[in-house]
């Protein structure tokens, strides 16, 4: 059977009238979760189904190949996606029935006992590590279950949590979303992270103080504005200095723990006047005492720390490559394999689909490695114990499971039948205005994808092509939809997928949609608007 040639303008030869019908499966995600407030997984199979349909009547794909292209993105939802959901939410689920994670609360307590500056300390310092070593959902998943055991409102859990892993996306996992998009696009590696690094900064100094606005307003925030001000200063300026003078693969972990280090310090000398606590939580009655040795602490977050060694390591780009050959099952894949093409340099080229299985590569393996060291050290915790929490952990989780695999599926049915394509062209076609919509572009492939990789992937040559038309530096757009991306990581239904998952709100997809969608648009504008300056009066922020 012949590939299908991809088409990105089925509906009367426009670029416009195929984007707003191409869009159509996105209007039913944003429709179903914001306005329905209906179920991830339902939200998720419905959005899936039109994009299916929409793709066959048409873009003229196959129903085969369209089916391929679903169940191919299902299977990746599933691993390597979901094994790292399930795989963190056992490790958290383990230390709750050991007890370790009282300990772990009072520990934090008495560092501080205030819920603004725990959401900077677990969800911005730590969850940004965890994105700089491994990235790819494991950070909101990790993150998003502790404040969740510390006692936060579930929802306040996640929103903050997909928030706070704004500032840390573009240089996730090692750097891969840069370091992937300058191969695909054949820029110069250090010359893009050098721009996002002169973007970011400015949003990563905000958002500490942007997640205390959102938990509990701008008047409480400036009690604690000393503390936030430590924790973005500290973050934006080694994001600025490692991603401008030593590349992309380093910025979230040095970021992260001189983050970590500077705020621990700033509460030894300083503490706010007042402690907050959510309204249905009960008023603190002063600073925490310790009820615990430190070798007690230590043993609590030795899971915790672990974890965060085994995903470091791992993670590493030569170790990395060295475990995902040592099993490395290649699948072309059925219905999909070489059964679409698109035009490469004139010619229609056959796109080559394997599924690869390297389950010693994948974040997943090495957290579950971290557990399984982890029941040795948790006294009175037994394999047996592990074994039987690991199964009630894929029941708790059996919708969000589903919900993530729809979702992916999603994402690889428009990839597969040109409509992400479509979309792309249609924002492409604004001309001098384009740096303005880069950013956004970036945004919507990690709406679609759930990925800051992927959208670069996607969308990376075409945002270089129009930037050269229009004669803007190619290096600058192709950050911009880094930059952008990581403001649709909060909204994007598999990242939403991972926080209901890691928190217990089945159902709630919608709540958490809507929590984070104006924050996520607003951030998007801001880095609009500072491409835009960057593109033509501030073109002296641009590495020379």
């Amino acid at each position: 059977m012949s590939a299908w040639l991809q088409v990105y303008k089925p509906l009367g030869d426009s670029y416009v009238m195929s984007a707003l019908v191409a869009g159509i499966p996105i209007y039913i995600l944003f429709y179903m979760l914001a306005v329905k407030r209906a179920k991830g997984h339902v939200a998720g199979a419905v959005a899936s189904l039109a994009a299916l349909v929409l793709g066959i009547v048409f873009w003229g794909i196959p129903a085969s190949t369209a089916i391929g292209s679903y169940t191919y993105g299902f299977v990746y939802g599933l691993f390597p996606i979901v094994w790292i959901v399930v795989t963190a939410v056992w490790v958290y689920n383990m230390t709750v029935e050991s007890g370790e994670f009282e300990i772990i609360k009072n520990s934090l307590a008495t560092i501080t006992d205030d819920r603004r500056l725990q959401a900077v300390f677990v969800g911005f310092a730590f969850g940004s590590f965890i994105e700089g070593t491994a990235g790819f959902g494991t950070p909101v998943a990790i993150t998003a279950a502790m404040l969740a055991g510390l006692g936060f409102n579930p929802l306040y859990a996640a929103g903050i949590c997909l928030l706070a892993n704004t500032a840390p996306v573009a240089f996730g996992a090692v750097g891969i979303p840069i370091t992937a998009v300058a191969g695909a696009t054949k820029l110069d590696e250090l010359v893009l992270s050098q721009i996002v690094g002169r973007q970011l900064p400015f949003l990563s100094v905000i958002v500490p103080i942007w997640l205390s606005v959102t938990m509990c307003g701008f008047k409480r925030t400036m009690e604690v504005l000393p503390a936030l001000l430590v924790a973005g200063v500290a973050f934006a300026g080694t994001q600025f200095l490692m991603s401008n003078f030593h590349g992309p693969t380093l910025p979230d972990i040095l970021s992260a723990i001189v983050t970590i280090i500077a705020l621990w310090a700033f509460l030894r000398v300083w503490k706010p006047k007042t402690t907050f606590h959510f309204a249905d939580e009960a008023p603190s009655t002063g600073k925490a005492t310790s009820n615990y040795s430190a070798g007690e602490i230590l043993r609590a977050w030795m899971p915790y720390l672990i974890l965060a060694v085994l995903v470091l390591i791992q993670g590493w780009p030569s170790i990395k490559k060295i475990l995902a050959a040592a099993i490395n099952i290649q699948i072309e894949w059925p219905l999909y394999h070489n059964m679409v093409a698109k035009m490469v340099n004139n010619v229609a080229t056959p796109q080559a689909v394997k599924y690869a299985f390297q389950p010693l590569a994948a974040a997943g393996t090495a957290i579950l490695l971290s557990g399984l060291l982890s029941v040795f050290i948790m006294p009175g915790y037994t394999m047996g114990k592990a074994i039987a929490c690991f199964g009630k952990t894929c029941n708790q989780l059996r919708w969000p499971i589903i919900s993530i695999g729809n979702i992916v599926g999603l994402a690889f049915i428009m990839n597969a039948n040109g409509m992400s394509t479509s979309l792309g062209m249609a924002l492409a076609g604004t001309g001098v205005m384009f740096p303005f919509f880069a950013p956004i572009l970036g945004w919507l492939g990690v709406f679609l994808t759930g990925s800051d990789t992927s959208s670069n992937l996607l969308f990376g040559n075409l945002q270089k092509t129009t930037a050269l038309e229009i004669g803007v530096r190619p290096e600058l757009c192709v950050a911009a939809n880094t930059s952008g991306g990581v403001t649709g990581k909060m909204i994007s239904p598999q990242s939403i997928s991972v926080a209901v998952a890691a928190t217990g709100l089945h159902g709630k997809d919608g709540d958490i949609f809507r929590f984070t969608l104006w924050h996520s648009v607003a951030m998007v504008l801001f880095v609009s608007c500072l491409t835009m300056l960057m593109a033509y009066p501030l073109k002296w922020m641009l590495p020379g």
